[in-house]
């Protein structure tokens, strides 16, 4: 029973994709934190435009909603080049793959998103083509089959990926640059309300700005959504107008609380505090009681829970921490075992 979570880093929708799409920077400059990271693609980026030269391929690896995509788009736009965007399962067949590769420019950068979920047959072709530049098509079967080279133009790859640890050694070693994504600190996330609001012509006071940034779960993709539901209780209860009151309201609403966590978050801790004594106990367990997907916990929930201090990973499994029994205002086991 996997629910759409206004705070999931993932896109909910085609339409939400498309309203994000309006709110990306679309250069470098523009681009709101992940700073390490931008100064070395910076570097990078020049260096391949003075030699006229693909960018090297690249491999985004982070949590949800932390701007691979976006960065992707930009990589295209700073190197004036096309770009075309697919993920791991909707590459079903090599000839879904093929039809892309042999169809790519000179310098096009092709974004997988979620390569970790590629098929293995997939993969295999992609090993030459990222390497070579080439792939190998097999013609008629049997005793008349027989392989043609057919050469593509130089390209870019950029994989993104929010499980790293399942990439296959041989797929990840064929990437040049490696970059992994952090949460963003509340500063950079309430730059990125203000610029998307001022997009979005949504006058929005600094209290409220805040509220948002620290609810927003260290991600830009959350901070946009939730600004735009502020900004559409505004509309229909407060006249437009975004005081900070306005803010608690919405998010009230939502069911998101002070710490940024909703309904979900909420029941994953209270079932290993309910059922598990605190732990330590597998995902997997956590996600039948739930009734959920070992996926979405484990991709959407657990990241951020452990990032905020509310969750920790043993060995044996996961640990409530004592920061999350003080937040849903239960008392704290005496025994420190188990708590750490």
């Amino acid at each position: 029973m996997s629910v759409e979570r206004l705070i999931s880093g993932r896109s909910l929708s085609p339409e939400e994709e498309k309203v994000s799409l309006s709110l990306r920077p679309s250069r470098l400059k523009e681009y709101i934190g992940q700073k390490e990271v931008i100064e070395k693609l910076k570097v990078s980026l020049e260096a391949a435009l003075a030699r006229k030269e693909p960018f090297e391929h690249l491999l985004l690896s982070g949590p949800p909603g932390l701007g691979k995509t976006t960065l992707a788009h930009v990589i295209a736009n700073e190197m004036g080049t096309r770009l075309l965007v697919s993920s791991g399962p909707a590459l079903v067949r090599p000839a879904d793959l093929l039809g892309i590769l042999t169809n790519l420019e000179q310098g096009d950068v092709l974004f997988i998103d979620e390569i970790h979920r590629l098929a293995a047959a997939i993969e295999e072709y992609l090993y030459p083509a990222m390497e070579d530049f080439k792939i190998s098509l097999v013609l008629d079967k049997g005793i008349y089959a027989k392989a043609v080279e057919v050469g593509l133009k130089p390209f870019t790859l950029i994989g993104a990926t929010t499980r790293s640890g399942l990439l296959t050694a041989a797929l990840r070693g064929r990437f040049g640059i490696f970059h992994h994504f952090d949460f963003y600190p509340a500063e950079e996330l309430a730059e990125i309300i203000r610029r998307s609001a001022g997009l979005l012509e949504f006058e929005i006071i600094e209290d409220a700005v805040k509220i948002l940034s620290v609810r927003a779960r260290g991600t830009p993709r959350v901070a946009n959504r939730l600004l735009r539901r502020v900004r559409d209780y505004a509309q229909v209860r407060a006249e437009g107008k975004a005081s900070r009151e306005v803010a608690l309201q919405a998010l009230r609403m939502e069911g998101i609380d002070e710490a940024g966590l909703d309904e979900l978050d909420r029941k994953f801790l209270r079932t290993i505090i309910e059922y598990y004594d605190g732990g330590p106990v597998g995902v997997e367990a956590i996600a039948a009681t739930l009734n959920e997907e070992v996926d979405t916990l484990a991709d959407v929930v657990e990241p951020y829970l452990l990032k905020a201090g509310f969750l920790t990973r043993t060995p044996r499994g996961r640990k409530i921490a004592k920061k999350a029994y003080e937040h849903l205002g239960l008392k704290v086991p005496t025994d420190q075992e188990q708590l750490f």
